[in-house]
């Protein structure tokens, strides 16, 4: 720990990290709220559905936005909403017209608050502190959270007897204006170069793209929704086991939550650490999936409230072990241009994964009991272990810790044009003709799928290679971009190692001069004024720098 005292962090962040612990105690008010106030199983467990579920519809065009708008107003704009849903609440509680359903759906509403300040809060910390505190500061941040996960159950537990939960309520919206005055002091210091490349739906569809073409993040979100779908169990059954099985009110429920929390504690702090100098990530999180199924399997069995806080404790290491090391092997497996986006979309599908999990946990335990769903979640888990196992680990996490998204060095404008098209101009068309040796055919096989993934992830939405069936040793690649500036980006996206394997390719062609390239934009209206030309479609613009 003492690592993390070098670095200062800024007092912005510092202030937010302990207003921070105020956000987590929202949704667990709500929880709470709707947990003492129905003793029904599925009302109970679509708490939790309701409250994950915005995570999964909004999140995806709240990362976009982010990317597009000043994130601290973004930020600001969800504290709003939030403070409202918190006041509206606490009004309607007075009233005496809340009831189960409205519960519901403000737990919606507050979900959906904090599904569009996820993605921009989280981007935030990287405008507010320098490279060197980044490491610590991202690491205080998921420890001030759960120490915010241990308190605020507790102590809204405590409280609601003593004040009820429409003080509660009302609390927490001046809390999140609280908040507010905070974020008034913020600025971007770095702004967001590229946003007016790209509109909102052209963001969106780059990361709807790029998942699609990047087999690394395809892993990372395999992983996420297997585990969030599975561990679902937990926070879906645990208030049932507690409030109808264990008959304890609200502030013991909070205290199994607290145990929860302080688990979470004690695994950042020191069982990572010290699991992380000894087993590779992979490793590390399948021992945590096996813990993980024990803890469900005492879930199912034990029926005394202390033994059950200590089994909650354990659920949080289990919880907080594999959670971080996926989100780790996230961060290392999305590219700087993207991770607002990547973010959201993991936020995104681990959220609805959990939100289906809870429901279907919820109505399977009106059927079945709490302990038939319990065994058959852990016996899954352990089916899992041992297929994954037999298969050499086909989801293993390890190959992010050789990832490099360091830039390559591209040139993506050429001199020679003779009219600089528009940024929205297009399709863009690049075509690309060279020869390779028929003895060399199977090397170019085993880079072509590599080179079709790398620019399709990057911006291209079409990439062909064609060969001519009069000469076996001539090629030719069509690449098609949107429009112009999504070529731009495209040849910004490149990294380094993606630009090797492009290199290692070009090698294989023969002759003296280089591949020919040729760049091709549809002709409309715009780009006819702007030439100035009534040239037929196909113009061709040469370009001698662009990179295949």
């Amino acid at each position: 720990m003492d690592s993390l005292t070098k670095p200062r962090l800024s007092n912005d962040l510092a202030c937010i990290c302990h207003l921070g612990d105020l956000r987590v105690g929202s949704r667990d008010c709500v929880d709470l709220a709707g947990q003492s106030a129905s003793q029904s199983t599925l009302l109970l467990s679509m708490m939790w559905t309701f409250s994950s579920l915005p995570f999964f519809l909004f999140t995806l065009p709240a990362g976009a936005l982010a990317d597009m708008v000043d994130r601290a107003k973004l930020v600001r704009i969800a504290h709003i909403w939030l403070a409202a849903s918190a006041g509206a609440l606490a009004i309607l509680g007075w009233s005496h017209l809340l009831d189960g359903n409205l519960v519901l759906l403000f737990a919606f509403l507050i979900g959906a608050g904090f599904a569009f300040n996820a993605p921009a809060f989280a981007s935030l910390l990287t405008d507010i502190v320098s490279d060197e505190e980044l490491p610590s500061a991202s690491v205080l941040s998921g420890l001030q959270l759960d120490i915010a996960g241990m308190i605020g159950p507790a102590l809204g537990g405590a409280v609601i007897p003593l004040i009820g939960t429409n003080a509660i309520f009302a609390t927490n919206g001046v809390c999140f204006l609280l908040i507010n005055l905070a974020l008034l002091r913020w600025r971007q210091p770095r702004g967001q170069t590229h946003s007016a490349l790209e509109n909102f739906f052209q963001s969106f569809a780059t990361a709807v793209r790029y998942i699609r073409y990047a087999p690394g993040v395809q892993v990372i979100l395999a992983r996420q929704v297997m585990f969030s779908a599975l561990v679902a169990v937990i926070p879906a059954l645990l208030p049932v086991i507690g409030l109808k099985e264990l008959h304890i009110d609200a502030g013991d429920l909070g205290l199994l939550y607290t145990s929860m929390g302080a688990g979470s504690v004690i695994t950042a702090s020191f069982l990572l650490p010290w699991a992380r100098a000894r087993y590779s990530p992979n490793t590390l999180t399948r021992l945590a999936a096996y813990w993980l199924a024990l803890v469900i399997l005492l879930m199912a069995f034990v029926r005394q409230t202390q033994a059950l806080m200590v089994v909650a404790a354990f659920a949080g290491i289990a919880w907080t072990s594999t959670s971080n090391e996926l989100w780790v092997a996230g961060q290392r497996a999305m590219p700087g241009w993207a991770r607002g986006r990547m973010n959201a979309t993991v936020m995104m599908f681990s959220q609805g994964a959990m939100a289906l999990g809870a429901v279907i946990y919820g109505t399977t335990a009106q059927t079945f009991g709490v302990t038939g769903v319990l065994v058959a979640v852990a016996i899954s888990i352990l089916v899992l272990l041992l297929t994954f196992r037999l298969l050499s680990s086909p989801l293993s996490i390890d190959f992010t810790q050789k990832l490099s998204f360091e830039p390559g060095a591209v040139t993506p404008v050429s001199q020679d044009f003779i009219h600089v098209p528009q940024p929205k101009d297009g399709p863009v068309l690049i075509t690309i003709d060279f020869e390779v040796d028929e003895t060399r055919g199977r090397e170019l096989d085993s880079f072509i799928n590599e080179l079709r993934l790398i620019h399709l992830r990057n911006g291209a939405y079409s990439w062909q290679l064609f060969a001519d069936p009069a000469r076996p040793t001539q090629f030719h690649i069509q690449m098609m971009m949107p429009s112009w500036s999504q070529y731009l980006l495209h040849q910004e996206r490149i990294t380094k190692a993606e630009k090797q394997t492009i290199d290692r390719a070009i090698a294989l062609h023969l002759g003296r001069n280089p591949p020919e390239v040729r760049t091709y934009i549809r002709v409309n209206k715009t780009f006819r004024e702007t030439t100035g030309t009534g040239e037929p479609p196909g113009q061709r613009l040469d370009q001698k720098n662009h990179t295949i």
